[in-house]
């Protein structure tokens, strides 16, 4: 049967820091057919448990920006005098365009009586395809103070999906970002489910209640983990009920484990250093409950 449309499970949480990349890259290991995506670019790091073969990188492009052509320049400061960012200053009499402080408004470029200031692109990041042992995946990092994450985002799940469809793989995994903002929309929008890494803390059940809005109102399928389940009975039982009141269903719970963080300081998942332990047990659960909600047809790693 031809694939035209891969199922595409996103990976998330309200707040950094709930093991969202540990599981993951764990789920990584557990299905067998996959093309893998790490959406979150502010600081991608999925492609540190994976075993890494090589890689491709290229530029990232978009919006532009104001450049001063200093032969046309005639130093009457219009330009300078009208930027509301204070990106244009004099420097030995020639005036300059501070990358970082230009906003890309174009006022300058259009007002220029000499049409001395070009309108060039702007390469705000790169992103890459990564050959890992876990098959192929497709990441990016956004240059320091750069704007467009979201673009970049759906840039990096285009281009897994390309690669799916012209393949025939039927899944896509994607590490997404932390939180609810323009990145996280950018990666759960069109997704076939979403599961969600949370933590029994007053944070944790907060954040959660805000991504579950998320969600909700883009109409996903939402699945929840209670990560460090063992932290707090009571806030496991609040995140327990808002998952009731939103209707989503709670695929798993994975008690506090220090062997995340030894797998992780050997670089790998959790499930190729421990692998008859119950937490490695109790995402191979994980795998099949969520393979059987958005009736995946693909085998699993043992």
């Amino acid at each position: 049967m031809k694939i035209n449309k891969p199922k595409e499970l996103v990976v998330i949480s309200g707040k950094g820091g709930t093991g969202k990349t540990s599981i993951t890259a764990a789920l990584a290991q557990c299905f067998s057919t996959k093309v893998l995506a790490d959406c979150d670019v502010d600081a991608a790091d999925l492609h540190l448990l994976m075993k890494v073969k090589s890689y491709k990188e290229y530029p990232f492009i978009a919006g532009h920006i104001a450049q001063i052509n200093e032969e046309k320049c005639q130093n009457c400061g219009l330009c300078a005098t009208l930027c509301r960012f204070d990106a244009i200053t004099q420097t030995d009499n020639l005036y300059k365009i501070s990358k970082q402080s230009c906003e890309g408004c174009k006022v300058c470029v259009d007002a220029c009586p000499n049409k001395a200031i070009e309108w060039i692109e702007s390469q705000t990041g790169v992103w890459k395809e990564t050959y890992t042992e876990q098959g192929l995946m497709f990441h990016a990092r956004l240059f320091p103070g750069a704007e467009n994450s979201g673009k970049l985002v759906s840039h990096v799940r285009e281009k897994a999906k390309q690669y799916a469809v012209s393949n025939q793989i039927p899944l896509i995994l994607v590490d997404g970002p932390p939180g609810i903002g323009c990145p996280v929309i950018a990666s759960v929008t069109g997704a076939s489910a979403v599961l969600i890494v949370t933590e029994p803390t007053p944070s944790g059940h907060h954040d959660l209640e805000r991504i579950l809005t998320l969600t909700k109102h883009f109409r996903i399928p939402a699945y929840v983990i209670i990560n460090k389940a063992d932290l707090s009975d009571e806030f496991c039982t609040r995140i327990q009920e808002t998952s009731e009141q939103f209707n989503s269903i709670i695929v798993g719970k994975i008690p506090y484990s220090p062997l995340f963080t030894e797998a992780q300081l050997l670089g790998k998942s959790i499930l190729e250093v421990f692998p008859e332990s119950n937490e490695s047990k109790t995402i191979k659960s994980i795998t099949n409950v969520m393979s059987h909600k958005m009736e995946l047809q693909i085998s699993r790693n043992d």
